[in-house]
């Protein structure tokens, strides 16, 4: 399928899309950001990644404009200076929370600035802590402090049939007052309302000047499909589920496979073969 032929920018989820299993941009993904920012379009990213967990890709990718951290709800600069947060809000926060505990899901709380778990051995923080390349706080409970600082909380658990049934019972219960997504089958992220990947979109249409049908969206989690329905021409991963390839305009190779930059060259750049 082809491509657009008025992109001027191109938002790309992070994990499963920009890096590989093991977390790393390889060579192809590198050199295809350089032919977009070549070529004069924007490259921007957004994950549900804090900023700490994002500034690793600021230098290989040449990244120049906002940094959409933890899907919208914080915007940082390349050099992680606040442009604007967006917390979830203390009584949201707390029926968040007893929802994931009531539905045996684990809780992480993510500030701005901080990250809070009960166990430092529960399922996923090992990885967790190795993606976003800085350590948990570990509490004995999480204080109404950190609920009204809350600007993302994460369930998460191993069994997948689980994380997803909770996810359809947060988007209901919090419909009007959060936004709940899985950003990894075992992670159901609950942030602001306004902290989507669909927001995003409208952002960063509004920070560059451009209309969103010029914004092309790249990702591979049913989080990403927001973006999708917000940007004028969306591309899957091909380790998307088909819950989420049906849903985007085309559908790249894998992340392990450099798909990014496949869909860079033959559908952004129109350059044919990869």
């Amino acid at each position: 399928m082809n491509g657009p032929r008025d992109i001027r920018l191109l938002l790309a989820d992070v994990d499963g899309t920009l890096v590989t299993r093991d977390k790393k941009l390889t060579e192809a993904t590198k050199t295809a950001a350089a032919e977009l920012h070549d070529a004069g379009l924007v490259l921007a990213i957004t994950s549900g990644r804090p900023p700490r967990g994002m500034s690793m890709l600021v230098e290989p990718l040449n990244l120049q404009g906002p940094i959409a951290d933890f899907n919208g709800g914080v915007f940082v600069n390349p050099d992680l200076s606040l442009i604007e947060s967006h917390t979830i809000g203390g009584a949201t926060a707390r029926q968040t929370l007893q929802l994931m505990l009531d539905h045996h899901l684990d809780a992480w709380i993510f500030t701005a600035d901080g990250w809070f778990i009960r166990d430092k051995n529960a399922p996923h923080v090992a990885r967790e802590t190795s993606t976003i390349q800085f350590d948990a706080t570990v509490v004995a409970s999480f204080s109404n402090e950190h609920l009204a600082r809350a600007v993302k909380i994460v369930g998460v658990s191993d069994d997948l049939k689980l994380v997803a049934d909770c996810e359809e019972l947060a988007q209901r219960a919090l419909s009007k007052t959060a936004s709940a997504a899985r950003s990894q089958p075992y992670y159901l992220d609950v942030t602001h309302p306004k902290a989507n990947k669909g927001m995003v979109v409208i952002t960063l249409s509004k920070f560059f000047d451009i209309e969103p049908r010029q914004i092309a969206a790249i990702g591979d989690m049913p989080n990403d499909v927001f973006m999708f329905r917000e940007s004028g021409f969306s591309i899957a991963m091909g380790n998307s589920s088909d819950e989420v390839n049906s849903q985007a305009n085309a559908v790249t190779d894998s992340n392990e496979n450099d798909g990014f930059a496949k869909a860079v060259r033959k559908l952004i750049l129109r350059r044919g073969v990869f």
